[in-house]
């Protein structure tokens, strides 16, 4: 692992939103938040969940391949580049993706927003575990609290009379789980000298060949004319795939893993209020209530950020 994982670049100006982990730990996170709602549309429209969990990476590789391409930074990928691609393509996108799209239906997106939202904490369980930076006492803070907001949104969602099912429950927390393990391992294999534009790109690359594969496998086909029902959402989660990754990875490379991860809390809260305002979904006073301690959690983060 390069120690510039762990601190930003030098030459590195923090008044750019590309070189600042927090300004780019707040839009990552907001960006990320819209897949919750979509792929509720989505659901509703009765998309393959397999088939609408590769939108984002179709969305990624397809806006960063002219520039890369024009740039002729996507020379032959060394064997380092291919193992985080593939690996990391897989854990990361394909297994969380899959899960939270065939489980959004069931759960709800705001539900499964704020199982995102719990990525944070078996980041850092996973990182101290390895020995790598974690955070400070006041970022620690800011995760222990962003839990405890979590928390409360679960227990009060799930005590609901229109609650999901345990078994959807139980399946929505592989999500995190799958989340923390490729949070953790591109930190350990991040290759040398490669820019995180580079390693978006092989990496989704690397899943659609996934999802690609568990379409034929599970399905025998790939229903791409299913997504005419709802070209306009599709479009969407495409471009905001295509927004949120570049910046996804740079995150990582300035911030490392754990700041990474924070962004499950800015997506839950934003998942929460556009299922609210765009799906119809409903909340009690608690739910929100504990929506408000999640926000307090990343205003923790963010100072904790900046003091460092």
């Amino acid at each position: 692992m390069t120690q510039s994982l762990d601190r930003p670049q030098e030459g590195a100006h923090s008044d750019s939103m590309l070189a600042n982990p927090s300004l780019l730990l707040i839009a990552t996170g907001a960006l990320v938040g819209l897949n919750f709602p979509l792929g509720k549309l989505a659901g509703d429209a009765g998309i393959s969940p397999i088939l609408w969990a590769m939108i984002p990476s179709l969305g990624v590789a397809a806006i960063l391949f002219p520039p890369l391409a024009m740039s002729r930074k996507l020379r032959k990928p060394e064997p380092g580049v291919v193992r985080f691609a593939v690996f990391g393509g897989l854990v990361s996108f394909v297994i969380p993706n899959v899960i939270l799209f065939a489980v959004i239906p069931h759960a709800g997106a705001g539900y499964m927003g704020l199982m995102f939202a719990q990525s944070p904490v078996f980041t850092l369980a996973f990182s101290a575990l390895l020995g790598l930076k974690t955070a400070n006492r006041l970022g620690l803070a800011g995760i222990a609290v962003g839990l405890i907001g979590a928390a409360i949104v679960s227990l009060t969602r799930g005590s609901g009379a229109d609650a999901p099912e345990p078994f959807w429950i139980m399946a929505g927390f592989a999500v995190p789980i799958a989340l923390a393990v490729g949070n953790v391992y591109r930190s350990i294999a991040w290759p040398e000298n490669v820019s995180p534009d580079v390693l978006a790109f092989w990496s989704h690359g690397a899943a659609i060949f996934g999802f690609l594969a568990l379409l034929l496998v599970v399905e025998g086909t790939v229903p791409a004319a299913s997504l005419a029902a709802i070209p306009g959402v599709a479009l969407a989660q495409a471009v905001a795939a295509a927004a949120a990754f570049p910046l996804f990875f740079r995150l990582q490379q300035l911030g490392g893993a754990v700041l990474l991860s924070q962004i499950g809390y800015v997506a839950a809260s934003v998942g929460l209020v556009v299922a609210t305002i765009l799906l119809g979904e409903r909340y009690s006073w608690e739910t929100w209530g504990g929506a408000v301690v999640i926000a307090a959690g990343i205003a923790l983060t963010v100072l904790a950020q900046r003091r460092s």
